[in-house]
């Protein structure tokens, strides 16, 4: 089978069908490059920068150093403040795609057609992808629940054959891939893709610290819970001491406040941002308050390496595969 010449790999000019997944604070522009040098593509959040103007700065080294294909993950609910000046410098600026999560993506949509960007769009279950495709999406990226970050419900062997009967454009898997022979696997599911995240946070050119990446190593599937309390979102993250003291469940009064209709937006921005800030902080420095974001695809990293390694290790398994 030509990698080349599955859907994604076509749509975005690339060798290799991937997008290297946006990950909240571990994504950066030295691994977008690297990602691109190797054929695939990259996504970066545009959270990870704290200002529109550091966005905007971005981007535009991007444009000048990336040797392909670029993406921006924007949050497009109400708890992103920032989400209509980030998505006008998105559309001045340019990228080649846009994946939009945890909201209505209809706004995003029309204003990036409008200057010739993608948008591929998070989608967990048939009706919002049927939703989804109305409004003009370019692709569905299936979030199943092996996916690091905020997972779905349904296995990818559940997810993948439903969208692509009851959806027309491109369905790119997400969540729970991390070797060659996974990939074929998926492909024959009828995929048109992948979008790969955990397995490169263990990366050289991530700019996380080297507790982070050497957890990555260490743990495994097993080791993945989902907590709500990062978030307000079922979020995964790897069970280490701290985690296990702390919970994974939000308190009563987290919970009462979650569903008040008046106080919901302001107490999930909030959560959000509280949350935010403890995974910014452990992410680039050990601390006794450890939590780091991960998905069972961990179970098939065995070292730190560059994302090129990590890149010709899944076409080596791929071809080897048959």
């Amino acid at each position: 089978m030509d990698l080349s010449k599955i859907k994604l790999a076509q749509m975005l000019n690339i060798e290799m069908p991937i997008i290297m997944a946006p990950m909240f604070l571990v994504s950066n522009i030295a691994m977008l490059k690297a990602a691109a040098d190797s054929g695939i593509t990259g996504a970066i959040p545009a959270l990870n920068f704290r200002t529109v103007d550091e966005l905007r700065k971005a981007l535009e080294e991007m444009k000048a150093t990336v040797n392909g294909p670029v993406g921006i993950n924007l949050i497009v609910n109400k708890s992103n403040f920032l989400y209509k000046e980030q998505l006008d410098v998105l559309c001045e600026v340019g990228v080649d795609y846009i994946i939009t999560s945890l909201g209505s993506p209809e706004e995003t949509i029309k204003k990036a057609h409008q200057h010739g960007i993608k948008v591929f769009c998070d989608v967990t279950d048939v009706k919002y992808a049927k939703k989804v495709e109305s409004l003009g999406a370019d692709a569905l990226i299936a979030v199943n629940k092996e996916a690091g970050g905020h997972a779905g419900n349904l296995s990818y062997k559940e997810l993948i054959p439903l969208l692509k009967e009851n959806c027309s454009i491109p369905v790119i898997s997400a969540g729970g891939v991390a070797t060659g022979e996974q990939m074929k696997e998926i492909l024959e599911l009828g995929a048109d893709g992948f979008s790969m995240g955990s397995i490169f946070i263990a990366s050289n050119e991530a700019g996380v610290s080297d507790e982070y990446k050497q957890a990555i190593v260490d743990y495994g599937a097993k080791d993945i819970v989902m907590t709500t309390k990062l978030s307000g979102t079922p979020c995964t993250v790897i069970n280490t001491p701290y985690v296990e003291k702390i919970g994974t469940q939000q308190n009563w009064l987290e919970r009462i406040l979650n569903k008040n209709k008046k106080l919901k937006k302001w107490f999930k921005a909030f959560t959000f941002y509280k949350g935010m800030k403890k995974l910014r902080s452990a992410a680039f420095s050990a601390t006794y308050k450890t939590v780091w974001c991960a998905g069972p695809s961990i179970e098939h990293v065995h070292k730190v390496e560059p994302v090129a390694g990590i890149v010709n290790r899944l076409k080596e398994e791929f071809h080897a595969a048959g």
